[in-house]
């Protein structure tokens, strides 16, 4: 019997990531990581306004490198039995776009506009207006739109950052005919047909980020979303109704996108959903069973039953989807707006003298700082943590909160901020370190809680991503104040590994069907 194969793809924040699958055992036969260059520049972003906005050419030009990228060196029997690719994105990432769904970045007099590039899920300059959404959905005299997702409506959400752009570029507004999330637009891409009134929409992405549900008879009602802002007038028929779990087809590979790829037009394309929950599969979930994606932040997914928990609401997380994560199973998201976010700003604090003093050096060569600038920067982490590692448990003088990002879970508010304390003349960086390590750690104590005080227990707790694979001290300290042990996932790519694995789902849907 011939093997077949299936390509998942993973957008990441920083990067995009493609394995290629044998789908009779799952083992993982070709792999490939393409950094978005313009983003790597810092190119459309500023921090100090928490704006992160990503261009479409990042992700056209790292579909088809890390496409080709982990198709290298596969023998043509592989390639020619590759029958399914399934992707997934950051979420919520929407975007504008024109009556044929073309992001209007790329299109002439947009091309280095912001606001009509991906708003990528960490941006948060719509705190206003998801203040604005809560307080209308408990005041306005109808439903409460928010409900399924946690009661709260969060600035790193769809209806947020739409009603943001809009309120903030003219030019935007006057040519936006739709949005579209970035788990929706790469797969309509590669079937050939991006327009935003026919391409399947992720269930996933749409009733955790969007207020979709069914009760609703699908999105927010136009007479709320029209109270809320003028400007959202009409846009509800320019979007959905129907929405698609991710082992759903959403059609063939296009003419135009196999030959890009080196592929075959029958390879299907399954409906996206988000990197987490895909995430999720690729880690093996199973019901009560939390699974912490640990990245840049944290995102936690957990499934149960519908005939378990079904409309029972959690309060304080980031919504509850029948299907989301796996179909016939209620998925529910929490997370941590910042996780590896924290370390990571931390090591650039500490490495403000090699940036800035070390480089003007005239006296070293520019191999030499380069050098001593790559060492430093691969080694900080590492260090960090040994030296954080050796120092008394009983030492507690320092106390930091993780809110650098906002709060996602419990009850989202991303104008909180961070806070260090407990500092003197004796504190240094392994000891601050250590403070917020712990400060992560208790964030995801709150997670854990939360669900299990809404009547959701949790049974395991399995950990996949960047930090639970490359750092044992911050996976100890989390275990120890969770109380409980954690798996660590042993792949490196379980997010596309995940999608590859939905791809199959989709095939073997299709064939069902």
């Amino acid at each position: 019997m011939t093997k077949k194969y299936v390509i998942g793809i993973d957008y990441g924040t920083d990067s995009v990531r493609s394995v290629v699958v044998d789908t009779s055992n799952g083992e993982i036969v070709g792999t490939s990581v393409f950094e978005y260059p313009r983003w790597k520049k810092g190119l459309f972003c500023d921090p100090s306004i928490n704006q992160f906005r990503q261009h479409p050419l990042d992700y056209i030009e790292g579909l088809v490198q890390s496409v080709k990228g982990a198709l290298n060196g596969l023998t043509a029997e592989v390639v020619n039995n590759i029958v399914g690719i399934t992707v997934d994105t950051t979420g919520s990432t929407p975007v504008a776009v024109d009556k044929e769904g073309v992001p209007l970045s790329l299109k002439p007099g947009f091309e280095n506009n912001p606001d009509a590039m991906f708003v990528l899920w960490k941006d948060h300059t719509s705190v206003q207006e998801a203040a604005e959404i809560n307080q209308l959905a408990r005041s306005w005299g109808g439903v409460d739109f928010t409900k399924f997702e946690g009661g709260i409506y969060s600035s790193e959400w769809f209806w947020a950052k739409v009603l943001h752009v809009l309120r903030n570029n003219v030019e935007v507004w006057k040519s936006a005919f739709s949005w579209v999330e970035h788990c929706d637009w790469i797969p309509a891409l590669l079937i050939g047909n991006t327009n935003p009134l026919q391409l399947k929409r992720s269930r996933c992405a749409a009733g955790h980020k969007a207020m979709w549900h069914d009760d609703f008879n699908g999105l927010p009602d136009e007479k709320f979303l029209t109270k809320l802002d003028p400007f959202l007038s009409g846009l509800r028929e320019r979007l959905f109704r129907e929405t698609y779990t991710c082992d759903v087809e959403a059609g063939n590979l296009s003419e135009e996108w196999a030959k890009r790829l080196g592929l075959s037009m029958d390879v299907k394309v399954g409906v996206g959903s988000f990197d987490a929950h895909q995430g999720a599969i690729g880690g093996e979930i199973k019901p009560y069973h939390l699974v912490k994606v640990m990245g840049t932040s944290t995102c936690d997914m957990l499934i149960a039953p519908m005939s378990e928990v079904g409309d029972n609401l959690v309060a304080g997380i980031c919504g509850q989807v029948d299907g989301s994560i796996i179909p016939g199973m209620l998925g529910l998201e929490a997370g941590q707006s910042a996780f590896g976010d924290i370390y990571a700003w931390f090591s650039k604090l500490l490495l403000w003298p090699v940036t800035n003093i070390i480089s003007e050096m005239i006296w070293l060569d520019e191999k030499t700082k380069n050098r001593i600038k790559e060492e430093t920067t691969e080694k900080i982490i590492a260090g960090l943590s040994k030296e954080a590692e050796s120092l008394p448990v009983e030492e507690t003088a320092i106390v930091a909160l993780d809110w650098m990002n906002g709060r996602r879970t419990p009850d989202a508010n991303q104008a909180l901020k961070g806070a260090i304390t407990g500092l003197s003349l004796g504190s240094d960086a392994p000891r601050i370190f250590k403070a917020l390590v712990e400060a992560t750690a208790f964030g995801s104590k709150m997670i854990n809680e939360r669900f299990i005080s809404e009547g959701v227990r949790i049974d395991g707790v399995i950990a996949i991503g960047g930090v639970a694979k490359k750092n044992p001290f911050v996976m100890q300290i989390v275990a120890d104040v969770l109380n409980m042990p954690i798996k660590v996932a042993s792949s490196d790519q379980t997010c596309a590994l995940g999608s590859a694995i939905k791809a199959l789902g989709s095939l073997i849907e299709k064939s069902l069907n």
